[in-house]
């Protein structure tokens, strides 16, 4: 005796669900560790900023504009690491 299918195609994947829909990329958690980084980063320069006399603001929105800058280049390396070949 044959059983008929219970999806269109009759093919399963795991627990029912079809095949290649939990297979692709997934998200970015958000929160990461770089981003911690970061923030933690800038608030220590702020506050190195409000203190001392020689690093004013000027120097912490340089700062600001190099650790960006890094943030985003590391979050591109990143995401290029992860691109999936067809």
């Amino acid at each position: 005796m044959s059983t008929t299918p219970t999806e269109p195609g009759g093919m399963r994947g795991m627990g029912g669900m079809t095949p290649g829909m939990w297979g692709g990329a997934r998200m970015p958690i958000p929160g990461n560790a770089e981003f911690f980084f970061i923030i933690l980063a800038l608030l220590l320069l702020a506050l190195i900023a409000l203190i001392a006399d020689t690093y004013d603001t000027l120097g912490w929105v340089h700062s600001f504009e190099w650790l960006g800058a890094a943030y985003l280049l590391s979050r591109g390396i990143a995401k290029a690491s992860r691109v999936l070949e067809q």
